[in-house]
């Protein structure tokens, strides 16, 4: 299985998930840059706007194709009880090339459920195996086995 880990990390929790996750899986990694920046106070407001309307934005080209590979994992901080703007761009713009899918978020506390059922709606592809993690566990590293359990999942 030719698996790719595909994320954006506003703040770096969700890049410290993803690369845990690629590492764990052995697999290529990508992280999502915006061309907007979305840094600071009023980044992290214009950011839950932005997201809670459901807003495309515009990203930096990606480096990998997603069509060759047979799973894409894509990883999301939750802002505003959805998906971050860019992933929903991502999503938006590459559907068709994603064969299978999981899903990965960050949180500081509720929206999984909103952001998974959000991400499967925008892709069209039901996930194969979802993991939210909660921004405190990232910090102090007890999310490991989390995704040492997931990755697990998408093995076999």
């Amino acid at each position: 299985m030719k698996a790719l880990v595909i994320y954006y990390s506003r703040t770096g929790n969700t890049k410290i998930a993803g690369e845990a996750i690629a590492r764990e899986l052995g697999c290529d990694v990508e992280e999502i840059f915006d061309t907007v920046n979305r840094s600071g106070p009023i980044g992290w407001f214009m950011a839950g706007r932005q997201a809670s309307g459901k807003m495309l934005t515009k990203l930096q080209p990606l480096k990998k194709d997603l069509a060759g590979y047979d799973i894409v994992i894509i990883g999301t901080p939750v802002w505003a009880y959805t998906m971050s703007t860019p992933v929903r761009t991502l999503l938006a713009e590459n559907k068709d090339k994603i064969k299978k899918v999981a899903f990965f978020l960050t949180m500081g506390g509720r929206g999984d459920a909103t952001t998974f059922q959000g991400m499967e709606e925008v892709c069209g592809k039901k996930p194969v195996a979802t993991l939210a993690l909660l921004t405190k566990n990232v910090k102090n590293g007890t999310y490991v086995e989390a995704i040492k359990k997931f990755a697990g999942s998408l093995k076999a």
